[in-house]
């Protein structure tokens, strides 16, 4: 019995540090690779391409990725309660259009049309939460059904043109104003060498990281998207904190709206376009950050961060421009390996699908 006691013993004795270095090995992967392949890029083309080095070419990096990242700041918080929203990029546009409307055609100042955007966004985001909350549409085809809506309404107003100063309008008048000096500073003002969409998305990341994971909001709309009918019988408004998650995710795409605006000078009509998909690849790679498995802020700005790295160094180097949706998807299977392959979690998000 002792021999057999002590071979059981021994077997368990040099199997476990196996078993506990495999183990180790695959939660360090979970949990740091994405930060791990984020900075062997920065230093790959850090080392590789002199005009990488800049400090130029860092700032300006981070406010070309700024306006993806708070794109998908928004879609995170919708997919904290297991929802999805897809009207973001149109939403961005129709901000776009407001604000050159407001200051081009209506002559107004900068700080009303930002207050027009960001107005509208919130009432974007309150109609979504009406469809989703009220008229019980699954949050996918809602959302969906007022990206289309929002693209055809913005271009009704303009007559399906893009607003720019001197602008003939259908009376055959001359637009009587232009973007203002204060109102193109939101993409090309600086504090020091930081240009004020890094200064902002830093601010939103902090702000909606410690929203989400330090509130009491925070906490309920995680344990919404866990499982909205546990949520519902301990007694939360789940209605209300998703009407809430939409509303924050329509004003976070009016912001972006706001910086496309500033950025390009006029009310493209196109503009926002492609910003539905970079933000929900942002949204769906931050979910690997820190092996986490959840949808949060801090993994979002990482991966735009990310992405900005691979696109910013990819130019540099010379490499074409179609080359980029190649480097997007790539980085979006890495996030998704790290997420569903590697990690032993359960994955903790729920997203929305029609019931």
């Amino acid at each position: 019995m002792s021999t057999t006691a002590n071979t059981d013993t021994t077997g368990t004795k040099g199997l476990a540090p196996a078993a506990t270095r495999a183990f180790s090995a695959r939660e360090f992967a979970v949990r740091y690779g994405f930060i791990i392949v984020t900075i062997l890029f920065y230093a790959f083309f850090y080392w590789t391409e002199p005009a990488f080095r800049l400090e130029t070419t860092f700032f300006s990096m981070m406010k070309f990725t700024s306006v993806v990242a708070i794109t998908g700041l928004g879609i995170t918080t919708a997919m904290t309660v297991g929802g999805l929203d897809l009207s973001v990029g149109s939403t961005a546009g129709m901000s776009v259009t407001i604000s050159a409307m407001t200051m081009v055609i209506y002559a107004q100042s900068a700080p009303l049309a930002v207050g027009a955007v960001l107005v509208g966004g919130l009432l974007i985001g309150a109609m979504n939460a009406f469809l989703i909350v009220v008229l019980k549409i699954p949050d996918l085809l809602a959302t969906l059904a007022m990206m289309f809506s929002i693209q055809g309404l913005k271009l009704i107003p303009v007559d399906g043109q893009s607003v720019s100063s001197g602008l003939i309008l259908r009376d055959g008048t001359v637009a009587p104003g232009k973007f203002t000096e204060g109102f193109l500073k939101l993409d090309r003002g600086f504090v020091g060498p930081v240009p004020y969409p890094a200064i902002l998305m830093a601010i939103l990341t902090i702000v909606m990281w410690f929203f989400l994971t330090h509130t009491k909001w925070g906490r309920v709309m995680y344990a919404i998207g866990s499982n909205p009918e546990a949520a519902r019988l301990a007694g939360v408004k789940v209605g209300l904190y998703k009407a809430g998650a939409y509303m924050i995710s329509g004003v976070m795409a009016s912001i972006s709206g706001l910086i496309l605006s500033s950025r390009i000078g006029q009310g493209d009509i196109s503009a926002g376009a492609s910003l539905l998909l970079d933000g929900i690849a942002v949204a769906l790679i931050g979910t690997s950050v820190l092996g986490a498995n959840r949808p949060n802020a801090l993994g979002t700005a990482l991966g735009a961060v990310l992405m900005g790295i691979l696109i910013t160094g990819t130019t540099i180097r010379g490499y074409p421009f179609y080359l980029q949706d190649v480097v997007k998807g790539a980085v979006l299977l890495l996030a998704l390996v790290f997420s569903f392959t590697l990690s032993r979690k359960k994955h903790r998000h729920q997203p929305a699908v029609p019931m």
